[in-house]
């Protein structure tokens, strides 16, 4: 059995992998600002299970050669070697990895992108996030970093916005569900939620129409960019804008016109492993360095 944990910034949600499925053990609060307390809701799930280790997917990114993450929304383990620090806690071999890592490998193996030897997964949630899967492993990089996207300074003009990585017009700031509010702000000063900009694309709303368009020709060509240098068969896209009807497939278009090679299929498809993505993706990499 291998423990497996999705944790975000405010829930950690854990379960077990017997290498066919996954049961779900519960959630419960994450202790953001608590080093030792977020430790010990960790190993409070690992008690009286017989493991083999504990696979976790957490929204930072984790430098594969010192274990030291980067979690900007958990200070209680930004800038800790969580794995080390949970294997003296537990007595356990400890996997940490990356969550659009972890949705990627889940997606490239059990999703929309099986049977592809190259899969790059794409988070379009608040904001932007990638992973690279090829040959089935996550492919992470030098400092953990491999696959993210969403930053870089490749957006110029009235639409290039200060990121909170520390750079100016990446992709995170338009990408995703902020980004595509911050975009119709910028184009006709309304304040909308993103789900209402997209209902009115949906409706054929004139503005929101606009407001779409432009944030398909900012997101696609970056995108088709990355594809031509990983040559990845697929694309599957999760986060709150990937549930939106039609937009992947708005966004699939854009890309298969800019990218060198010819696809007569759809690269850029909705993802299909659905909220568990993390835990698989995190129980299946365990699985994998563990067997």
């Amino acid at each position: 059995m291998i423990l497996a944990f999705d944790i975000g910034g405010s829930r950690i949600r854990a379960a077990l992998w017997d290498g066919a499925e996954l049961q779900a053990l519960g959630e419960v609060a994450t202790p953001a600002a608590d080093r030792a307390g977020f430790l010990q809701a960790i190993a409070g799930f690992a008690k009286a299970r017989a493991l083999k280790g504990i696979a976790i997917s957490v929204a930072g990114v984790v430098d594969p050669a010192t274990g030291i993450g980067k979690v900007a929304n958990i200070p209680a383990i930004d800038g800790l070697a969580l794995g080390p620090a949970l294997q003296a806690k537990t007595g356990l071999p400890v996997l940490v990895l990356n969550d659009a890592d972890c949705f990627a490998l889940a997606e490239a193996t059990q999703g929309a992108g099986r049977g592809h030897p190259s899969v790059f997964g794409v988070i379009l949630g608040s904001g932007v996030g990638g992973g690279l899967v090829i040959g089935g492993r996550v492919v992470t990089g030098e400092g953990g970093f491999a696959g993210e996207w969403g930053h870089g300074p490749v957006i110029r003009g009235e639409y290039s916005f200060p990121c909170g990585c520390g750079q100016v017009g990446c992709i995170d700031t338009v990408g995703g569900a902020r980004g595509v509010e911050r975009l119709h702000q910028a184009r006709v000063g309304e304040a909308l939620a993103s789900e209402v900009i997209v209902e009115r694309w949906q409706a054929g709303q004139a503005e929101a129409t606009a407001t779409v368009a432009l944030w398909r020709e900012l997101v696609a060509g970056p995108l088709a960019m990355v594809l031509n240098v990983v040559g990845a068969g697929v694309v599957p896209v999760g986060g709150g804008l990937s549930r939106a009807p039609g937009l992947v497939a708005y966004l699939d278009q854009a890309v298969r016109a800019s990218v060198l090679r010819t696809a007569s299929a759809a690269l850029v498809v909705p993802a299909e492993c659905g909220a568990d993505a993390g835990l698989l993706g995190a129980a299946m990499a365990g699985a994998a360095e563990w067997a």
